[in-house]
């Protein structure tokens, strides 16, 4: 049996061997990797300007002057003149609390300053003939001296009826309850017709604030006092509602406490705020911003740029060659709020990465795109 293969097979199997090397080849070749490029990332200079500084605290407001308006006298209240949260002038009517009873006890205590008065002329009518008849021994110096002595009791019984009369009087004008200077009123505590038992304690009826200015209270740190201190303490101070009414206001700083709160470490604060609009509320909480230091040529870097880690903060700086350095940075506070302050770490002439900063890293080359 003839086991050779025919030579015109083997050429066959030979020419399908080319074939597919020459496929592989093509195939290998056109499926290599093509030359990775250096990716694009935005990039920035740094801001540099002359900023202020500031430090933030909690505050809260107080009218510039409030009073509780109360009653002093017994009786049923008999009117209401105004209108709950309404703007009242000062010497306006509010409450009127029955009158008759004390009206009519000044009419008492004015008969009987006049009954004193009418003892009072008699009195010193009589002692005085009683002086010129014991010049001629007329009347003896018992009488002369009984004759003084009802004077002198004249003269003490007026004084009592003009007290009596005073009081009558005082008590009669607490039925009447006036503002004593212009402001916003609350609401009454008590309607028409209640009785009010002020005699024996006073009864709150309504509160009164004095609300055109405002008081800005708040606590400053110790050390952050000697700090400012030494520039000088501010004039003004910026506030802050939590919410958003019309805009920021400015107060005047016009009190520091004379101690420091030994418990917390802090002094405490005030600053007056003008409240034109009348949208400033007693007892709001406020933020207040307080000056205390200033910086010339100041390092100003996004703060979303900012990276933080177990170092602290830090920026991808693009050095020579567009190759991107972490370096670790130390900041200060944020500048207008979305700027923070490099205090030390980077030059004002460098450039760093301001966004996509998980996908970038130390070492990585990169195609930098400026930032406005």
């Amino acid at each position: 049996m003839n086991n050779m293969i025919p030579f015109s097979s083997v050429k066959y199997w030979a020419g399908c061997i080319v074939f597919c090397s020459a496929v592989w080849v093509s195939c290998h070749r056109n499926s290599a990797p093509a030359s990775v490029s250096a990716p694009s990332v935005r990039v920035t200079k740094p801001v540099v300007k002359n900023i202020v500084l500031y430090k933030v605290y909690p505050g809260y407001l107080s009218s510039e002057q409030s009073v509780d308006l109360v009653a002093r006298v017994n009786g049923y209240l008999e009117q209401i003149l105004y209108s709950p949260g309404a703007f009242v002038k000062e010497g306006q009517m509010l409450f009127v609390i029955e009158p008759s009873l004390y009206q009519e006890a000044v009419v008492q205590a004015e008969a009987a300053l006049k009954t004193a008065q009418a003892q009072l002329y008699y009195a010193t009518n009589n002692f005085d003939r009683m002086k010129e008849a014991a010049k001629s021994d007329a009347v003896s110096q018992i009488e002369l001296i009984q004759s003084e002595s009802n004077l002198d009791q004249a003269k003490a019984d007026v004084k009592n009826a003009e007290a009596q009369l005073a009081t009558a009087r005082k008590n009669l004008s607490y039925c009447y309850i006036r503002a004593p200077f212009s402001g916003h009123i609350s609401r009454n505590m008590y309607d028409v017709g209640a009785y009010i038992n002020g005699a024996a304690q006073a009864v709150q009826l309504a509160s009164l604030y004095k609300d055109a200015k405002m008081y800005a209270y708040f606590n400053i740190e110790d050390n952050q006092y000697l700090q400012m201190k030494k520039n000088n303490l501010p004039e003004s101070v910026e506030i802050y509602t939590r919410g958003n009414l019309s805009s920021g206001y400015f107060g005047t700083l016009n009190y520091v406490s004379p101690n420091i709160e030994l418990s917390t470490g802090t002094l405490n604060l005030r600053a007056e705020v003008d409240n034109p609009n009348g949208e400033l509320k007693s007892g709001l909480y406020v933020t207040v911003k307080l000056p205390y230091d200033e910086r010339e040529s100041a390092v100003l870097v996004r703060d979303a740029s900012v990276g933080t880690d177990q170092a602290g903060k830090f920026l991808y700086v693009v050095g020579d060659s567009s190759i991107v350095r972490y370096r670790h940075i130390e900041t200060g506070q944020i500048v207008d709020d979305s700027l923070r302050l490099v205090i030390k770490g980077l030059s004002p002439d460098e450039m760093y990465v301001t966004s996509a900063l998980l996908k970038v890293h130390d070492g990585m080359v990169i195609s930098p795109v400026l930032s406005k």
